[in-house]
């Protein structure tokens, strides 16, 4: 797939919604022998967020460093705005920027005084205190940074980025350290972000985080990306789990074999439980047909399903299963 960028009046303030604002195409990564990254691809348009997870070690920094220009593709090709950042970095860095986890932010400074350098570096600043409003740290201008709490600075940390006007932003974990209404507040930065048409992608291990914001997802294991798609989609692709206590008078071989549907036992709160995934195509009606078939089968011998709930599949449980290997590439 060819993409095109048009990138002669890109500027500071510009939003080109022409196409795709990040491509990644069939990236590798290599150290010595070892390959941190698997082929892989993904791409991120002007106001969308993707979100980027997977368990530490997945290979999520190493394709952030590679999309910064900090790394070289081993190969397969990566490009911002149809520049290739290792080979074009300014032309890249003047229209994105990222939160990063290690920020290196001078304790000794005030917060008027970090903000002030970074907007006299950049080339189309916005007003550093409209942007500290925007992170809730409007009264904290005359305060050193070492006096800031850790969610305090990572609310620095997206000022900083956020004074350059960018229109593509990489956020690594930016959330970390934050209590849980400093975490809304900038979830809801973010959102505004999106509406303006920035392109953003999001690596987080808060999984709520990734379903309250992001357009579309992957999930990273060893390097390779093992689920894609919308999370609606993801989630339809692993099924819904229909699940109840088995009374005392069943035994897990009295269970009936369901078409479509995977059975699981485990022991819960001193009990057995058994779990029906089902995995019918038809979304809307598999849960229905399985627990009308498992009612059918109680029925017939002369029991009950206790304490039956029904649920479809959360991004935990997506997660987890990928984490524990237990998946194909799944899209969505």
């Amino acid at each position: 797939m060819t993409t095109t960028a048009n990138t002669a009046t890109a500027g500071p303030g510009h939003r080109d919604t022409t196409g795709p604002a990040v491509v990644v195409r069939d990236l590798r990564q290599h150290y010595g022998d070892f390959e941190a990254v698997k082929g892989v691809s993904f791409e991120i348009h002007p106001g969308e967020l993707f979100a980027l997870l997977g368990t530490n070690g997945a290979g999520k920094t190493t394709t952030i460093e590679t999309l910064e220009g900090f790394r070289r593709p081993s190969s397969g090709s990566v490009r911002v705005f149809g520049l290739d950042p290792h080979g074009h970095p300014r032309g890249v860095r003047e229209r994105t920027n990222a939160v990063l986890q290690g920020s290196g932010l001078l304790e000794d400074l005030s917060v008027d005084e970090t903000m002030g350098l970074a907007h006299d570096l950049a080339a189309g600043p916005r007003d550093t205190a409209e942007v500290l409003e925007m992170v809730n740290l409007a009264d904290k201008g005359g305060v050193a940074v070492r006096q800031l709490s850790g969610g305090q600075k990572r609310r620095l940390d997206l000022a900083l980025a956020l004074v350059t006007r960018p229109e593509v932003l990489y956020l690594d974990e930016p959330t970390t350290g934050m209590d849980p209404e400093a975490r809304l507040e900038t979830w809801r930065v973010v959102s505004e972000l999106k509406r303006d048409g920035v392109a953003i992608l999001l690596t987080t291990h808060y999984l709520e985080e990734a379903e309250r914001l992001a357009d579309r997802l992957a999930i990273m294991h060893r390097g390779e990306v093992r689920v894609e798609g919308t999370l609606a989609g993801v989630l339809a692709g692993w099924g819904d789990r229909v699940g109840f206590r088995l009374p005392e008078n069943v035994r897990t071989s009295d269970l009936p074999d369901l078409p479509g549907a995977d059975l699981a036992v485990e022991t819960r709160d001193h009990a057995l439980w058994a779990t029906y995934t089902a995995m019918d195509e038809d979304v809307a009606d598999r849960a229905h047909h399985t627990v009308a078939a498992l009612v059918a089968w109680a029925a017939e011998h002369g029991t009950t399903l206790k304490h039956l709930q029904v649920r479809g599949a959360s991004l935990e449980d997506v997660f987890l299963q990928v984490a524990d290997g237990a998946s194909d590439l799944v899209s969505g």
